[in-house]
């Protein structure tokens, strides 16, 4: 699977990782204090291939994916679950450790996120659905960043990424429905 989209990763091992599992290029922040000359590396890469983020699912990734994003817009976003990227050992969590399939289905579905869209999902929405509040939240958001996939996120966090990735109250129903019925079967 050769991508034309250069792909931003944290590390080295990202970069072996991603090559391992398809053609294409990266760019490496080497860790989450971005500097200017990486930032205009993304943006020159933005403005002659396009860019594809992927980072790892952990904080500093968010952080890395969110100062990209601020700085050089119209980037695609390419998310790994957290369980899909924890070492075999339980030692870490990045991009490295994820599979070669699991690195392709994420690039294959990555997105644009739009900015300023008009709010179609509301926090009562989120808390309606459980999935900000009370007990299994957490469990519900990993899960609607499944399926929507758009990764997981806080509550916060899910709020603006449905809402960037103008995700439509249609479909964000259809994925609370089927998180409410994954939990009927484990009730059951």
């Amino acid at each position: 699977m050769k991508i034309k989209e250069i792909i931003v990763v944290e590390g080295k091992d990202d970069t072996t990782a991603v090559q391992q599992s398809v053609s294409a290029d990266t760019i490496e922040t080497n860790g989450s204090a971005i500097n200017e000359e990486t930032i205009e590396k993304i943006r020159l890469a933005q403005k002659t291939r396009g860019v594809i983020i992927l980072t790892d699912p952990d904080y500093p990734g968010q952080k890395i994916r969110h100062t990209i994003a601020a700085q050089v817009p119209g980037c695609k976003h390419a998310f790994i679950a957290k369980e899909d990227a924890i070492h075999r050992r339980g030692k870490g969590v990045g991009v490295e450790h994820a599979s070669p399939e699991t690195i392709r289905r994420a690039l294959k579905d990555a997105q644009v996120m739009q900015e300023n869209t008009p709010e179609m999902i509301t926090y009562d929405d989120l808390i309606d659905a459980g999935l900000m509040g009370g007990a299994g939240a957490k469990w519900r958001r990993e899960l609607l960043g499944k399926i929507l996939k758009i990764g997981f996120a806080n509550g916060k966090q899910l709020h603006k990424r449905l809402m960037v990735f103008e995700i439509s109250r249609e479909d964000f129903s259809k994925a609370v429905q089927l998180i409410r019925e994954e939990e009927q079967k484990g009730n059951a």
